[in-house]
């Protein structure tokens, strides 16, 4: 029997970065399936949710989203550019976001031809690494997208072609997100459990186990 997980990431969140490893993982050495269900950050969905947040939460964000990073192994930046765009003086952010729809869409369709994970890591990795100045220039993009099996020119094809079909998934797995259990990312829900954030990983794989899941032979 394999173990199913939906999985709500952003492309925006350096905690969903920081999970992608442990969910390759868990595919590779377990009897499990992880199903890449792509949103929209939550500065996206509703643009005010942060601008009336105590300026301790951004500090503590900051420290924290490094410390995961090094605790987990892994190198981390805040990107530049940001995913997204936003107005820091005034914590606000505008309608117009030239890079997160196209990111969202491109996991969408990536997910479809069942390199979810893999276009995952490969583009966070990119973005929040640090590794890359510019990610959005050059062939950045495409050489990450390239190393997950896919291509990128295709897929931004067809990204621009079905952007309203795109969208249409993209907001039910927001739906289904909040039906899961919590707004937040990473979000991943086993059997109508939600387990919220980098950190319950290990709790998620614990309960699998419980009922049943077992190592790949």
């Amino acid at each position: 029997m394999t173990h199913s997980v939906d999985l709500y990431w952003s492309f925006r969140s350096p905690y969903s970065y920081i999970v992608v490893p442990k969910l390759i993982e868990l595919e590779r050495d377990w009897d499990a399936q992880v199903n890449v269900r792509p949103v929209l950050p939550i500065a996206v969905r509703q643009p005010d949710f942060f601008a009336q947040a105590d300026p301790l939460w951004f500090s503590y964000l900051m420290r924290d989203c490094v410390r995961s990073a090094e605790f987990a192994g892994l190198p981390l930046r805040w990107p530049r550019p940001d995913p997204v765009v936003m107005d820091y003086a005034t914590r606000t952010y505008p309608k117009e976001q030239p890079y997160i729809h196209r990111l969202t869409r491109l996991g969408v369709l990536a997910a479809e031809a069942g390199q979810g994970l893999a276009l995952l890591r490969a583009v966070s990795h990119l973005i929040w690494s640090g590794e890359t100045e510019g990610w959005h220039e050059g062939d950045h993009l495409a050489r990450a997208v390239a190393s997950a099996g896919l291509d990128l020119a295709e897929l931004d094809a067809r990204q621009e072609a079905e952007a309203e079909r795109l969208d249409a998934v993209i907001k039910a797995n927001e739906a289904d997100q909040r039906l899961g259990g919590h707004y937040g990312v990473p979000l991943m829900v086993y059997q109508g459990e939600p387990f919220f954030g980098q950190d319950r990983y290990d709790q998620l794989v614990w309960r699998m186990q419980q009922n049943g899941m077992t190592a790949r032979s």
